[in-house]
């Protein structure tokens, strides 16, 4: 598929902002991964004193058919309840977007049921439905080729759209009941791992849920045999449509330069896709969290990410990344807002 270009990180705002950080009032190396991450924003945005004043989580919402074999501890009629949630402003999501002063984006991408477009005045939802779920990989492909490219693509145009109204950093969120077992299916494939190493409890499942999800994850992978190599090929045959967009907004946001600070399970689904997709998008992510999804720490350590958090999340929505949006900012606040030695009149080590 045609995917818009990622521009290389900018090795001179790099370099710039590690030598600003070595002329501010602190001993070099002081502030840690604060200094690292400015670092890389920099890279990330051109800037070698970004501004992230303007954050948004986009929050990708879809339906499963595997959710029929019974993977998940609710029903998913919570689905389209919790979208509603979302667009009334009364989600975990939602209290900490807020905290952040991020705006949310709501995106419904193949929910199984159809929410009203004016259930919101305040927070609109953007209907993007490429199908009304996916079918049941348990049993044969979750979506074909073409409606993994159609959900791709539309997560970059949500990501383009976005950054076009004014947005400096992006987090991405999901939601979609059952949404942990293709994740899991996901890692298994790309990263190798068998699927009882990447599968978690999700909702809540008890130790015969646990089981009967692993199944079904094994079951799925030898019924449909992705390609590793093909991350459009796994994410067609096991994949999700909020995993498709999602992967859709990193890719599209990277392509304009925007920092994008991914979730947790879901999202780390998402970013093996993207990256596969698209390998120079892996320094543009940054990781939120370590989830209490066991799968979630494979992932990371696949992609390369240290997590910034670690809170005993397994929530979703994008609560996770909400919370890091505080650390990036304060990263780049740092690098920009800081008095250097000169500046400060204080003596520098001798």
């Amino acid at each position: 598929m045609n995917l818009p270009p990622i521009p290389p990180i900018d090795s001179a705002a790099q370099a710039a902002a590690r030598a600003r950080q070595d002329t501010l009032t602190k001993p070099p190396g002081s502030l840690g991964r604060l200094e690292e991450l400015s670092i890389q924003l920099a890279g990330i945005t051109g800037q070698p004193r970004p501004s992230l004043a303007r954050k948004a989580v986009v929050v990708m919402a879809a339906d499963h058919g595997v959710a029929a074999e019974g993977v998940s501890a609710y029903p998913s009629e919570v689905t389209p309840q919790m979208v509603l949630n979302f667009l009334r402003g009364g989600a975990a999501i939602n209290v900490l977007a807020r905290q952040a002063g991020a705006r949310v984006v709501i995106v419904d991408m193949g929910v199984a049921a159809d929410i009203p477009v004016g259930a919101s005045r305040d927070l609109p939802l953007q209907i993007r439905k490429v199908a009304r779920g996916t079918q049941n990989m348990a049993h044969g492909p979750a979506m074909t080729r073409a409606q993994a490219e159609s959900a791709i693509n539309e997560g970059i145009d949500v990501a383009h759209s976005e950054i076009a109204k004014g947005l400096d950093l992006i987090a991405t969120g999901d939601m979609g009941i059952g949404n942990t077992t293709p994740s899991a299916a996901i890692a298994a494939a790309i990263t190798g791992q068998p699927a009882a190493r990447v599968t978690g409890r999700g909702t809540g499942v008890d130790d015969a849920g646990l089981a009967r999800k692993v199944a079904i994850i094994e079951r799925a992978l030898a019924v449909n045999t992705p390609d590793p190599k093909d991350a459009l090929d796994v994410l067609s045959k096991v994949g999700g449509f909020e995993i498709a967009g999602l992967a859709g907004v990193i890719i599209g946001a990277a392509g304009k330069r925007a920092p994008v600070v991914i979730d947790g399970f879901i999202s780390g689904a998402a970013a093996l896709i993207a990256v596969g997709l698209a390998p120079e998008v892996k320094p543009y992510l940054i990781a939120a969290h370590q989830s209490v999804e066991i799968g979630h720490r494979v992932m990371l350590e696949h992609l390369g990410l240290r997590p910034l958090l670690d809170f005993d999340l397994r929530l979703g929505e994008g609560t996770g990344a909400a919370l890091a949006f505080h650390l990036v900012e304060a990263a780049a606040r740092l690098l920009d807002e800081m008095a250097t030695f000169a500046e400060a009149g204080v003596s520098e080590k001798g």
